[in-house]
Order: C-alpha cells, then sequence, then structure tokens
C-alpha cells in the first residue's frame, strides 16, 4: 500500500508513506487508492481511500491536509484542517503534531522534508516549473520560521517520472534555459531531433544540495514504467484516457 524512505522512517517522532495505487477501494482508470479529491473519480470512493491513508498514518481521519495544488513556489504553514477552500500553493509545513501533510502526485516529484530535532515538517509538489521556480527552497524557509535549521533537514523524494520516460520539446528547452542556466547537465539527447530527456528527479536533488539540506535522498521510482505501483499522467496521456488516478505522498509528527 505504501512505501517509506529509510532516511525518514529512521527517524523517531515522524510517521510518513508514499502511498502507491495499491490498496483503494477505487476502479477502472483510477485502481484502486486514488487520492485525488481534483479527480473524476467517485467522491465516495476517494474519500474511502483518503480515509484507509490516515488509518495507515495512524491519524483521525480529518487530519490529512492538502492544498489546492497549481505548479507554483508557494509555501502555506499549516496549523489546522481547513474551513472553507484549500489555499492555492504547492507545499506546506507544520510543527504541529498529529496532522499529515499530503502531497497529490502523478509525475511531478513528491518532496518530503523534515527536521526531527526541532520537530518541524514539510511536503512539496515539485514539477519542473515549481521545482525551476523555487517551491523547494520556499519549503526550507517555511519550515525555518517554526524553527527548523535547514543543515538538519532530511529529504525524501519519492516517486517521480524518470528521466528515460521524460521527453521534452524544443519550447521547454528554450524556457529551461532562460529560467535555469546553468543546468544543462539534466538534459541528454532524444531520438526525436530538438527533443531532449529531462531529469527531473536529478534537479530536484541539485536544488535541494544546492539550499544546505543535511541529507538527501531519491527513492528511484519512476511513476511512468511502473504502472502497477504508480499512476502516470504522461502515460495515460499517451493512451489518450479520459483522466487519472493521483498518488498521495504524506508525513506527519506524532502526537
Amino acid at each position: 500500500m505504501f512505501i517509506q524512505a529509510p532516511a525518514l522512517a529512521s527517524q523517531s517522532g515522524i510517521r510518513h508513506a508514499f502511498f502507491t495505487r495499491q490498496g483503494g477501494v477505487s476502479d477502472g482508470i483510477y485502481a484502486s487508492l486514488n487520492g485525488g479529491i481534483g479527480s473524476s473519480d467517485e467522491p465516495t470512493k476517494v474519500q474511502e481511500n483518503r480515509r484507509r491513508m490516515t488509518e495507515a498514518l495512524s491519524i483521525k481521519p480529518d487530519a490529512l491536509i492538502s492544498v489546492y495544488q497549481v505548479h507554483s513556489p508557494d509555501a502555506v504553514i499549516v496549523e489546522g484542517p481547513w474551513h472553507g477552500e484549500r489555499p492555492k500553493a504547492d507545499a506546506m509545513v507544520t510543527a504541529t503534531p498529529g496532522l499529515a501533510l499530503g502531497i497529490t502526485t502523478a509525475d511531478c516529484g513528491p518532496v518530503l522534508f523534515a527536521d526531527p530535532e526541532a520537530r518541524v515538517i514539510g511536503a512539496a509538489h515539485a514539477g519542473w516549473r515549481g521545482a525551476v521556480t523555487g517551491v523547494l527552497e520556499a519549503t526550507i524557509e517555511e519550515m525555518e520560521k517554526l524553527g527548523a535549521r535547514r543543515s538538519n533537514i532530511v529529504v525524501a523524494l519519492g516517486p517521480t517520472i524518470s528521466q528515460t520516460a521524460y521527453e521534452v520539446g524544443p519550447d521547454f528547452i528554450k524556457r529551461f534555459a532562460e529560467e535555469a542556466p546553468g543546468h544543462e547537465r539534466f538534459f541528454k539527447e532524444a531520438e526525436r531531433s530538438d527533443h531532449a530527456m529531462f531529469d527531473l528527479p536529478g534537479f530536484i536533488g541539485a536544488r535541494l544540495e544546492a539550499a544546505g539540506i543535511g541529507a538527501f535522498a531519491d527513492l528511484g521510482l519512476c511513476t511512468y514504467s511502473d504502472e502497477e505501483r504508480f499512476f502516470s499522467y504522461r502515460r495515460t496521456t499517451h493512451r489518450k484516457e479520459p483522466d487519472y488516478g493521483r498518488l498521495i505522498s504524506a508525513i506527519a509528527l506524532t502526537p
């Protein structure tokens, strides 16, 4: 049902999970543990899937917190369940025990953060846009506002589309070169002319290393190539399917 990063699992007082697509009640293209509130899956099934996730994390059913993700560099501090609409952002941090910060992905990078000494955690949705514009750095800065020290922060990257599956076109390459100059090493030649294969996990790791965190671990899991365990937006697009399920990655402080 879920995968853990040893670098986070070894920290006391912290629970986390990179949930797979297995172990839920959804069917069809959403089979089976679809956690996407924004998907076209039956809401009651999504709610049951998310309840199962909270059970696995040993938190209350309303304590799995998520934001309205918009591929932004914005991070917010969470102190409790939202009342009304979810804020538009792509990262969350908290020092409140019993809350699970849940990021939804289906190829983008789910990034979980923890300073076990300060007892501050974070979670970020890092697609290429968010990574380029600073969502990872923003997460660290918001954690510092709650007392974290970046040199103590342990970070894990969960299932993400790999370079072998991430072909990009000339417009992407040009825009990336303009917004993140000096990072050409994250591209390698593709079979099609004027295209390239982009290393999103490598780029995420480089940004975090440059930010001065304590430790980084990439689980090395590809959403596109492992259909049995993971949803993938790009795989769905290639198949011309009408929608896709969303993976949940979450982290919580124990009470």
